[in-house]
């Protein structure tokens, strides 16, 4: 494993270069500000009065169309939602990019599944921050940074990983540290994490439990306590300290309950289930998914966000949290 952290950085790398920021969502505002307010020339590419456009200029950001920022730019950092990037480079940055140019990414998706391949003279590089852009940003103006990861998939100027480093630095990653990987690891650990533990795994793990108990006459609300909300808790300290510190937190009788009925949840069956869902990311079948499912503008997406909102855990956990006061009216 290697770190890089701040004094691994050239210091000059980002020096007279023009960084283009495409997309100003939750990463794209956090990492923009970022680097701007570390002394990068950033500007930011988006769709013209989208919007966007009118609060990149109150947050003090100069913007330009899409187009305009790739003819500008030296680096095009692209950070519009996976499904989308194919067509707007496409349409709206490849003709614009120049030899010696840096084309880079905070997620490896288009990349490692090629549906964007630049030319042979342009740097492929990636700085991806572990950690919503809310935090990326929250942690940058509290003076230090999160972790991040660090990827160069072409290096055509002899320079790209340096400006890599150069740009994760100026977004506050470096003072916590950024581990160098691959585009290949990125994508597919990234993938793999949020289908069968962080988004698909966890959700499916609390409705089973939080049903399991009302089916067995408990109130859903006690129910929502033990399988949902407390979550959140168990997590930090795992985050804050890993199993042995949350173990040790915890009680004697959670620790010994959870460790000797833990493995009667996640069975063999489980672990083989994960096995299958990494393979139809490395093979590609996901991807293949993934664009059917967007040719079709989303529209099985949509009916399982409508399904969702149907979900017994959803309508107590949204009264719960208005009651607690965790929750409030939009």
């Amino acid at each position: 494993m290697k770190m890089y952290y701040d004094a691994d950085v050239n210091t000059d790398v980002l020096e007279g270069k023009t960084i283009a920021v495409i997309g100003y969502g939750s990463q794209g505002r956090a990492q923009s500000r970022n680097m701007a307010d570390s002394g990068a020339n950033v500007i930011v590419g988006v769709r013209e009065n989208g919007s966007s456009w009118n609060l990149v200029k109150e947050d003090g950001m100069t913007v330009k169309t899409i187009e305009d920022a790739a003819k500008e730019a030296d680096i095009i950092h692209i950070l519009l939602p996976d499904e989308i990037q194919e067509k707007v480079y496409k349409e709206q940055i490849a003709p614009y990019v120049e030899s010696g140019n840096t084309i880079s990414f905070s997620h490896g998706y288009n990349i490692h599944f090629g549906l964007i391949d630049p030319a042979e003279d342009v740097n492929i590089v990636m700085f991806a921050p572990k950690g919503p852009g809310s935090m990326v940003r929250r942690t940058y103006e509290e003076g230090f940074g999160i972790p991040g990861l660090v990827a160069v998939e072409r290096d055509a100027t002899g320079d790209a990983f340096q400006l890599a480093l150069g740009m994760a630095k100026a977004c506050g990653l470096t003072k916590a540290g950024v581990l160098e990987t691959t585009f290949k690891e990125e994508t597919e650990t990234d993938l793999f994490g949020e289908q069968t533990v962080l988004c698909g795994g966890i959700t499916e793990l609390i409705n089973a439990g939080f049903t399991t108990l009302v089916e067995a006459g408990y109130q859903p609300e006690i129910a929502y306590f033990e399988t949902c909300h407390e979550v959140k808790l168990i997590v930090d300290l795992i985050y804050e300290k890993g199993f042995q510190g949350m173990w040790h937190d915890v009680s004697n009788t959670a620790e010994y309950g959870g460790l000797t009925r833990g493995n009667r949840i996640i069975t063999q069956e489980a672990k083989d289930g994960m096995k299958q869902v990494l393979s139809e990311i490395q093979d590609g079948t996901f991807k293949k998914q993934w664009a059917d499912e967007n040719a079709t503008n989303g529209a099985n997406l949509k009916e399982m966000r409508a399904a969702q909102e149907q979900e017994d855990i959803e309508i107590v956990g949204a009264r719960l949290r208005k009651a607690c006061g965790l929750q409030k009216d939009d």
